[in-house]
């Protein structure tokens, strides 16, 4: 696997963007404090890559005997990931007040990555556009699985630690608007140099 630019930008877009997890450490970081947060923190660190390696498997097991397979996923992948940046870009500022009565647990924050779609779109995206065929698949799908599960916490624990400051922040609509915008950019960015490879195979 090589390790483009493109694909930290992806990872780092990706993990830093408002969504399900963020905004419930953040809100949980808020409301019960980092201590009482960390089970759910670490659960989110380790759910994540865990489902990516399991949906990797899945996935390497079929690319690697139909290789024609994995330039449709590749393509499928990247049309998710500029629709993701095109929501992103789009979406109204998000509801950052809701509270939870407890903090989750580790299980329940590894456990909610299942039902999670912005994981899910993260972890079948990342797969099929930064794999090759023809490398070891699984040791590519091992290292964007730890590549997750490092940028993970500073992604995650800014979002807990800095929660109150950020929760000002972004609860001006203005501001969550161009954060967006930003966030989406660089996912747009992060996919122009598989599009630039895919179109040279062809053309």
């Amino acid at each position: 696997m090589d390790l483009h630019p493109s694909f930290f930008l992806f990872v780092v877009s990706a993990a830093f963007t408002p969504g399900p997890n963020n905004i419930m450490i953040m809100s949980s970081g808020l409301n019960h404090g980092v201590r009482a947060s960390l089970p759910h923190l670490l659960g989110i660190c380790f759910g994540v890559p865990t489902m990516f390696l399991a949906v990797g498997f899945g996935l390497g097991y079929i690319f690697e005997r139909y290789s024609a397979v994995h330039q449709i996923i590749q393509l499928i992948g990247i049309v998710y990931l500029i629709y993701l940046a095109w929501l992103i870009a789009k979406s109204a500022p998000n509801n950052l007040d809701a509270e939870r009565a407890k903090p989750f647990t580790f299980i329940q924050a590894a456990l909610f990555q299942w039902v999670n779609p912005k994981a899910w779109i993260m972890g079948s995206s990342a797969i099929a556009a930064y794999t090759t065929v023809g490398a070891s698949l699984s040791m590519q799908i091992v290292v964007i699985a730890v590549v997750f599960f490092v940028v993970a916490f500073p992604s995650a624990g800014v979002w807990m630690i800095f929660g109150a400051g950020l929760k000002r922040l972004l609860s001006d609509p203005r501001h969550q608007r161009m954060f967006n915008v930003v966030m989406a950019m660089l996912l747009v960015a992060s996919v122009v140099p598989i599009v630039v490879e895919l179109l040279q195979k062809y053309l």
